[in-house]
């Protein structure tokens, strides 16, 4: 069993507008979720998670990622966990991170980095799951929570939601409902991980 740490002290790493941080964000505020924001950081300087966690006068800083375009290593991977442990970090989740994270960050946090994948994993890993399902012909499409491995969104999945896949759905209008269940599910793992109910068995993770 994973113990609880009430509140979890929560830092995001993200690359975009932040809306799944809002979500965990907005279930703190409103008392369904005993966590705290500690920290946010983007690797796009003027991204729009940076000005949602600012308005919430929640830490944040831009990380300077370079050399590397596609992951989190090297000085930066360092300068990333110092932060994060600066700010008392004891779980990490990705929300929107385009990069590809390594086992420092790993190492760092075991088993307290999280993710969540617009896809039904371990269906349509990498970019874009949704677009990726509905070119495939699925009827049914979805959101993973999962736990990072090492791999590109092979880690232990926590919980998935699923949604239905329509005759005349474009990516926007499939991509646009697989994030309104996003926006529930980043939270409710997040809610069994803080009550100390999740349990990593291999591949398994058993919720209590």
């Amino acid at each position: 069993m994973l113990t609880p740490t009430l509140p979890l002290r929560i830092g995001v790493l993200g690359s975009g507008s932040g809306t799944n941080m809002q979500s965990v964000l907005d279930a703190i505020e409103s008392g369904t979720l005993n966590a705290e924001l500690r920290l946010v950081l983007s690797d796009v300087q003027d991204a729009k998670i940076l000005d949602r966690a600012a308005r919430h006068k929640v830490p944040n800083a831009w990380l300077d990622c370079a050399p590397f375009k596609t992951k989190l290593d090297g000085e930066a991977e360092q300068r990333c966990i110092a932060l994060l442990q600066a700010h008392g970090v004891d779980t990490v989740i990705l929300a929107g991170f385009m990069r590809i994270v390594k086992p420092g960050l790993l190492n760092a946090f075991p088993q307290r980095v999280l993710n969540i994948h617009p896809a039904l994993l371990p269906a349509f890993p990498g970019l874009e799951g949704w677009k990726q399902a509905l070119e495939y012909g699925v009827k049914l499409a979805g959101c993973t929570v999962h736990f990072v491995d090492a791999g590109t969104d092979t880690g232990p999945i926590i919980l998935q939601r699923a949604v239905p896949v329509l005759t005349d759905d474009t990516p926007e209008t499939l991509h646009a409902r697989i994030q309104t269940q996003e926006h529930l599910a980043y939270p409710e793992a997040l809610r069994l991980l803080a009550a100390g109910r999740l349990r990593i068995n291999g591949r398994r993770v058993e919720v209590s």
